[in-house]
C-alpha cells in the first residue's frame, strides 16, 4: 500500500511540475513590407462590340461568303440568298407603278376636260343662256373628276412605295458586314432556308477588334464600394493558368443583379489582347486592387486574432483606446499587449500605422505549456489526493 502511494504522489508532482512549465509562443517579428488589399470577383470577357447579323427577308442561302474566325470588313458580302422570287415581286410591282401612272395621267385628262365644260357652262350662265342646274351640274362634275386624279394619284404613291419596297428587298438578299470584325459564329449552312415573318434569323455573330476586348464581372455588393474608375485589374483564365493579364475598370454600373437574395453589380473592365489568345466567353478571375501600401511597418492578421486570455488571465491590461486593436508583444520573455492602429490588409498581413516598429516580436499563437485553467486552478493533488496521502 505504501509503495502505491508512493507511486502515485511521484505521479502528481510530475504533473505539476509540467503544468508549471511556461508555454512556448508562436511569434513573428514585425517586418517593413508592401501591403496590398484586393478584391476577387468572377467575370465573361466579351467583345467590346458584339453585332449579330440577320436577314430581314425570308429564302434559301444561296451563297455563303464567310464562315467561323474569317475576318471581315464593313461592307463585306457574308452570304447571298436566292433572290428569285423577289425579283418576280419586284416585276410585278414595278407594273403596278406603270398602271397606276397611266391612270394617274387619265384622271387628270378628265379633270383637264371637267374644267373647261365647267368654265364654258359658267360663261354662259353670266349671259343667261343656259340655267344654273347645268351650272351646278358642271361644277359637281369638275369635284368628281378632281377627286378622281387626287385617287389616282394616291394609288400611284401605293404603288411606288410597293415597287421601292421590292426593291429594297431585293438589295436585303445580299447579307453585308455592319462593321470590321471577326466572324465568331455562324448558324446557317448554304441551301438551308430561313424564314423572317416573325423576327430576323441571326445568320452570323461577329465580334468588332478582338485586339480590345472587356471582361463583365459580378461584384458583390460589400465589395463595390471599394472599386472606382481606373483601378487596376488583373485575372487569369483557364485557358492559360500560368499567366496573368492586366486590364482597368471602364465601368461600374448601378443596375444590380440579383441571384437567390445575392446582390451583385456589374464591373465593366477593359483589357488589351494583341496577342488574341483572350477568346469571347471565357470565364475570367478577377482580382481588383483597391489600396496599397508601400514599406510599411506590416504584421500578420494571426497577431490581431490572438487573445492573451487563451493562456492565462492578466489583470491590469486597460482596455484599447477608441480606433485602435490590441496585440501580444513578446518583451524581455513576457508578453505584454500593446495598442496599435492599423491601416489597409491583403487578408493575411495588416499594415501597422502607430504602436509598434520594427523587428519587435508579435505572438500569433502558443505551443505547448499549460492552459489557462491549469494556470489559474491553484495548486494540491487531485480530488481525493489528500484522503489517501
Amino acid at each position: 500500500m505504501t509503495r502505491v502511494l508512493l507511486m502515485t504522489g511521484c505521479v502528481w508532482v510530475m504533473a505539476c511540475g509540467k503544468a508549471d512549465e511556461a508555454p512556448a509562443w508562436l511569434t513573428t517579428p514585425v517586418t517593413r513590407g508592401d501591403v496590398v488589399a484586393r478584391v476577387t470577383a468572377s467575370g465573361t470577357l466579351s467583345a467590346l462590340v458584339t453585332v449579330e447579323v440577320g436577314t430581314q427577308v425570308s429564302g434559301r442561302i444561296m451563297e455563303l461568303h464567310a464562315d467561323f474566325n474569317s475576318p471581315v470588313t464593313k461592307g463585306q458580302v457574308l452570304a447571298r440568298l436566292d433572290p428569285q422570287l423577289i425579283k418576280a415581286n419586284l416585276a410585278q410591282t414595278a407594273a403596278n407603278e406603270r398602271a397606276a401612272v397611266a391612270n394617274v395621267n387619265k384622271a387628270k385628262a378628265t379633270q383637264a376636260q371637267a374644267q373647261r365644260e365647267l368654265d364654258r357652262t359658267r360663261s354662259l350662265t353670266s349671259r343667261d343662256f343656259v340655267a344654273q342646274a347645268e351650272l351646278d351640274a358642271a361644277q359637281a362634275a369638275y369635284d368628281v373628276a378632281k377627286a378622281g386624279t387626287e385617287q389616282a394619284e394616291a394609288a400611284l404613291a401605293q404603288a411606288r412605295a410597293a415597287r421601292q419596297q421590292s426593291q429594297v428587298n431585293l438589295e436585303f438578299t445580299t447579307i453585308t458586314s455592319p462593321i470590321d470584325g471577326t466572324v465568331i459564329s455562324r448558324a446557317v449552312d448554304e441551301g438551308q432556308t430561313v424564314q423572317a415573318s416573325m423576327q430576323a434569323p441571326v445568320l452570323f455573330t461577329i465580334a468588332q477588334d478582338l485586339a480590345h476586348m472587356q471582361v463583365n464581372t459580378s461584384v458583390a455588393e460589400a465589395d463595390v464600394g471599394k472599386l472606382k474608375e481606373g483601378v487596376e485589374a488583373s485575372f487569369t483564365v483557364d485557358a492559360f493558368p500560368n499567366r496573368r493579364f492586366v486590364g482597368r475598370v471602364r465601368q461600374i454600373r448601378y443596375a444590380a443583379t440579383v441571384v437567390s437574395n445575392v446582390v451583385t453589380y456589374d464591373a465593366v473592365i477593359d483589357v488589351d489582347n494583341p496577342e488574341l489568345l483572350l477568346r469571347p466567353g471565357m470565364t475570367a478571375n478577377v482580382t481588383f486592387v483597391t489600396a496599397e501600401a508601400r514599406e510599411v511597418l506590416r504584421i500578420p492578421n494571426a497577431a490581431l486574432r490572438f487573445r492573451l486570455e487563451t493562456v492565462g488571465r492578466m489583470d491590469g491590461v486597460a482596455p484599447p483606446p477608441p480606433g485602435s486593436r490590441m496585440v501580444t508583444v513578446l518583451r524581455a520573455g513576457k508578453p505584454e499587449r500593446v495598442a496599435i492602429t492599423t491601416g489597409i490588409t491583403d487578408g493575411s498581413t495588416t499594415e501597422v500605422l502607430t504602436g509598434l516598429s520594427v523587428d519587435e516580436v508579435v505572438i500569433t499563437d502558443k505551443s505547448g505549456g499549460a492552459s489557462g485553467a491549469q494556470r489559474q486552478g491553484g495548486g494540491g493533488p487531485p480530488p481525493g489526493m489528500g484522503r489517501m496521502f
